[in-house]
């Protein structure tokens, strides 16, 4: 066994990625067991999802900068310790505030595993950088599908706390298990990934130089406004579910067909803008998002089997920006720190989080309908795909003054 090999390495960060899934795409799950067990409201846990998703993208930009220097082990090790104790101890909060520090906890744990993981992807993988964050990315995005079958049996026949628990010790120690292989590349590995790569070294951009670009900020709007969609149906499908009278089986059919799609669109959409070409990429799936999200909507209180189609062409055409965009950021602004500048970048899926998880619950209990979510997230994504046009005509970021340094042949 060759630890430094770099498929090992992308499958023992495969592996790391499978078991922080749960902690977002299960939640529906517990959404309601929680409401029904404490007498708590929809936004009040719903919040706890919002929390979940700050503190699993805001903790990035430190922890991802101090693995770029550090390596991932350490940080993946207290990874496993933080999801595994926050998981399993949530079915056991007795109050909403306890139940948000365990579910941040988690949140900070499956931070360190996922800026690692796909840091670590980048850096591999820098001449199949789309293919590699997508495998990466698809085992967050449909690791889930995995144990969705045993959450829901545990669930019924156990309770939810049974539920949080087994699955919170599995995840941890997994978790800390895998972390012991896990490394970067040395230098020179990196520098003939770049070579094999693009043919040529590129500039090598610091988040501090990052963010002077406007490239950054029009692809981070672009992450926020597409982001909105799939987190709003990622949290709310159970509550979608209940109030459009679909049974428990049609929400669990749905559930366990989701994470397949979302983890394909990643690995699918990361291989076709490898060929594509990423913006053109994005074009063409930020618009099929917006199509997907009215869809829902439209035809997706008839029957359990359109509401379950339905949401897996949302996650199909919205799983792909947690390969895309890393890719991207990559290709704009190089591998050396890729892990740290992606950890920023990743943050709009936080800001994101706001709105698709408490503030939909609070429109929802106000007006009673899910239309207006919706609806305001199909034009965000349509909006992004324009944004998308724009950076295909602008291009890549290039600085003139104060060149930046690059990687030595």
């Amino acid at each position: 066994m060759n630890v430094n090999n770099r498929w090992f390495q992308l499958g023992a960060s495969l592996v790391a990625m499978i078991m922080i899934a749960n902690l977002q795409y299960a939640w529906t799950l517990f959404v309601n067991p929680l409401r029904e067990g404490n007498g708590w409201t929809l936004a009040d846990v719903q919040w706890a999802f919002t929390l979940f998703i700050l503190c699993q993208t805001w903790v990035q930009p430190l922890d991802g900068w101090l693995i770029d220097r550090l390596g991932p082990r350490y940080f993946i090790t207290a990874a496993g310790v933080l999801c595994g104790c926050g998981w399993a101890g949530m079915g056991y909060a007795t109050s909403v505030p306890m139940l948000y520090v365990l579910y941040a906890l988690a949140g900070t744990g499956a931070a360190f595993v996922y800026s690692g993981c796909i840091g670590s992807a980048l850096k591999w993988f820098q001449d199949r950088r789309g293919f590699a964050a997508g495998i990466i990315a698809a085992g967050f995005g449909g690791g889930t599908a995995l144990f969705i079958p045993l959450i829901s049996s545990l669930i019924a026949n156990q309770g939810y706390r049974a539920a949080f628990f087994w699955t919170g010790i599995l995840q941890g120690l997994v978790i800390l298990v895998v972390a012991q292989f896990l490394r970067h590349p040395a230098h020179a590995a990196v520098a003939a990934a770049a070579r094999s790569g693009t043919g040529a070294a590129r500039p090598q951009y610091t988040t501090a130089e990052m963010v002077r670009t406007p490239h950054f900020y029009v692809m981070y709007a672009m992450f926020v406004m597409m982001s909105i969609g799939g987190l709003m149906v990622t949290a709310q499908a159970g509550p979608i579910a209940k109030v459009w009278g679909l049974s428990t089986a049609a929400l669990t059919l749905a559930a366990s067909l989701s994470p397949v799609a979302n983890g394909a669109s990643r690995v699918f959409w990361g291989w076709a803008s490898d060929r594509l070409g990423r913006e053109k990429s994005m074009i063409i799936a930020f618009v099929l998002q917006a199509i997907a999200l009215l869809l829902v909507l439209g035809v997706g209180h008839l029957s359990a089997a359109w509401f379950a189609a339905t949401l897996v062409f949302v996650y199909f055409t919205w799983g792909e920006i947690y390969s895309l965009f890393p890719s991207l950021t990559g290709d704009y602004f190089g591998a050396r720190h890729a892990t740290s500048n992606y950890a920023v970048m990743y943050t709009a899926k936080g800001a994101a989080s706001i709105v698709g998880g408490g503030l939909a619950a609070m429109l929802f209990e106000r007006f009673g309908s899910w239309s207006a979510a919706f609806y305001g997230s199909a034009a965000l994504a349509l909006v992004a795909a324009g944004l998308a046009v724009g950076l295909r005509a602008v291009g890549a970021p290039a600085r003139r003054d104060h060149p930046l340094p690059v990687v030595s042949s």
